[in-house]
């Protein structure tokens, strides 16, 4: 266990904060140097807000003096998506395109929520322009770079979030997840990320991308996850969408014995043709943990085909509708590809979008058939391991676009269930793997405590 406060999970500060070991004060201060040190090696953030958030954490050691911190996450160190809105600070998304100059006076639900449980905010995190890639790389930031090999790319879209995580440039991030851009970065990086079900955390204001995008918790430990969503599900009134609050707390239902699940087991999900050797061995051997464990693991394909056509139709269409509102001024600045896709977006008509929305419609329908069966279906979080930073694809993809090299996260964008991805192993040159926990609409609670029992079983967390 590491005791450099920088690698304390939450809960161990949370621990150390109570029994008066460590102060938010001094773990503040270990996180920005951590960040003035690290980040420039990968460049995670594109704001840090050192004399903020070394107030904040006076604030918050006040209150663990005094017996009474404000909420959960009290003196907690907390880096924000720049896709987020967050009081005080301009979300440029990325984009030359976005005015800094405008009023930013207001907090995203989740942003609010962590704000509200005493969180340090201690900056935020890059992202591809609007977040429309599955790398971390724009016009006004550059590129972000994996931990473990910074010639290598982080993923994205919220690559930022799960560097600053891996490094231990604050434990907790929170991200966005269009079409795995949380657990995307998170298999390249290899920590812990959740998409949970579509939502379960409130989202404002609403993605142009539509119901495909989801807010998630990004950690190093599943424990750490489950406290933050019991923090980010609280309700918020400007998302309609939203849903109930759960009834009890995801880190309770981390206790959840895994013993009597049916396990599904699909390496290659019916369709895709390559996946890394070293991959596929290492998902394998994770439905061997969970037959250890006592679950019944059954290697089946759920059923469907390749739904990348109709995602991009979606995809495409909401890049066109997020650069609309865009300064028009700055819009020849964007970055070329998200320019091309949003050409792409324009000409899709109602009836392209229509018939895309129903084979999104059923694919939802058999993902909930088959979950009458299986409780979760395993798969690897991506075919490959993290490749050449700067790139949208890897050389001889298939597809010049990011999707060609991420069919296994894009589909439960579609059918808005909660997938979580976890580490699984490294390859033999030292990069992260990633194992994709899959679960039925609403099914957080078990996808998170599917999660801590392999977490449990093989790292010993």
């Amino acid at each position: 266990m590491h005791t450099d406060p920088v690698f304390l999970s939450a809960r161990l500060l949370l621990d150390a904060y109570r029994s008066g070991a460590l102060s938010p004060v001094e773990v503040v201060r270990a996180v920005l140097d951590r960040i003035e040190s690290t980040n420039p090696r990968v460049n995670a953030f594109c704001l840090i807000a050192n004399d903020q958030a070394l107030e904040a954490a006076r604030a918050s050691e006040a209150r663990w003096r005094e017996g009474k911190p404000c909420g959960a996450l009290d003196g907690v160190p907390v880096s924000i998506k720049d896709i987020l809105l967050t009081r005080g600070w301009p979300t440029m998304r990325g984009s030359f395109a976005v005015d800094p100059g405008q009023p930013w006076d207001e907090d995203a639900p989740s942003v609010a929520r962590l704000r509200e449980a005493g969180a340090v905010f201690v900056g935020k995190t890059t992202t591809p322009e609007l977040g429309w890639k599955g790398v971390t790389d724009s016009p006004l930031t550059g590129i972000t770079r994996n931990p473990w090999d910074s010639s290598r790319t982080a993923g994205g879209s919220s690559g930022g979030s799960a560097a600053a995580v891996a490094l231990g440039m604050a434990p907790l991030s929170v991200g966005t997840d269009g079409g795995g851009s949380v657990r995307i970065p998170a298999g390249f990086c290899g920590i812990f990320g959740l998409k949970p079900t579509y939502g379960r955390v409130p989202l404002y204001p609403s993605s142009p991308f539509g119901t495909l995008s989801h807010v998630g918790p990004m950690t190093r430990t599943v424990e750490d996850a489950a406290l933050m969503m019991d923090v980010l599900s609280r309700p918020d009134s400007r998302d309609p969408t939203a849903l109930e609050p759960l009834h009890g707390s995801f880190v309770e239902g981390l206790a959840l014995d895994v013993s009597r699940l049916r396990i599904a087991l699909s390496p290659r999900l019916g369709y895709v043709k390559n996946v890394h050797p070293e991959i596929e061995a290492a998902i394998l051997r994770a439905g061997e943990v969970f037959a250890r464990l006592g679950a019944a693991v059954e290697q089946v394909d759920p059923g469907f085909g390749d739904p990348v056509e109709a995602f991009h139709t979606l995809w495409f269409a909401g890049a066109a509708k997020a650069v609309a509102s865009l300064d028009p001024q700055r819009i020849d600045r964007l970055d070329p590809g998200l320019a091309a896709i949003c050409e792409e977006g324009r000409r899709v008509s109602a009836m392209q979008y229509l018939d895309a929305m129903a084979v999104r419609t059923a694919l939802g329908q058999r993902m909930g058939r088959f979950h009458e069966t299986y409780d979760v279906l395993l798969t690897p979080t991506l075919p490959i391991p993290a490749f050449e930073a700067g790139r949208e694809a890897p050389e001889g993809s298939p597809s010049p676009r990011w999707t060609g090299w991420t069919p296994f996260t894009y589909p439960f964008n579609m059918t808005q269930q909660p997938a979580a991805s976890i580490p699984c192993g490294r390859t033999t040159e030292g990069l992260p793997m990633g194992l994709q926990i899959v679960g039925a609409r609403y099914a957080d609670t078990k996808v998170l405590a599917v999660s801590r029992a392999y977490e449990h079983a093989t790292m010993g967390a």
